[in-house]
């Protein structure tokens, strides 16, 4: 083997990496950790009826319940990516996940008030890329970049998108 064809592989892998955020996924699992701790906490020391409260076991049970439903979500916008193959983008976004072959991505944006990447498709409708947010600064732009330079290499070669910067 030859280290032509090694930098080669290490190039595509680089290019065709996952895309995730970095400061909001430490965030979201560190807020969802804190938040099961705090319910947890509360559900078991509510006084019930044994030490004069009011609090029964139904309320305690739905107290857990919402700290379980807050770090569901908060682990679900941890878990946000973009996943780069040779033929498109699987987007999982908060609600949804949806895969965009390249040709239909005609432009990628990362300006104006948006918290991260939008990518404007074929048919007019717009995608959030919430994997690539501006709340991680530097690295944030060049995963942008990133992306703006597979939609270029792998999608419709009429118009090359720019990350327009904002």
């Amino acid at each position: 083997m030859n280290d032509t064809s090694a930098a080669g592989r290490s190039d595509e892998a680089t290019a065709f990496a996952v895309f995730q955020p970095r400061r909001g996924r430490v965030m979201a699992l560190g807020m969802a950790a804190a938040t099961l701790l705090l319910f947890g906490v509360i559900a078991v020391f509510l006084p019930g009826p044994a030490e004069a409260g009011t609090w029964r076991t139904g309320d305690k049970i739905f107290f857990a319940g919402v700290g379980v439903a807050i770090a569901f979500l908060l682990w679900r916008f941890a878990s946000i990516r973009a996943v780069p193959t040779r033929e498109g983008l699987t987007v999982r976004n908060l609600i949804t996940t949806r895969v965009v072959p390249w040709r239909s991505i005609v432009d990628v944006r990362f300006g104006g008030g948006d918290p991260w990447v939008t990518v404007e498709l074929d048919d007019t409708d717009t995608l959030a890329i919430m994997a690539i947010q501006k709340a991680d600064a530097e690295y944030g732009r060049g995963e942008a970049s990133r992306l703006a330079a597979l939609v270029q290499a792998l999608g419709p070669s009429a118009k090359s998108p720019d990350v327009t910067a904002g």
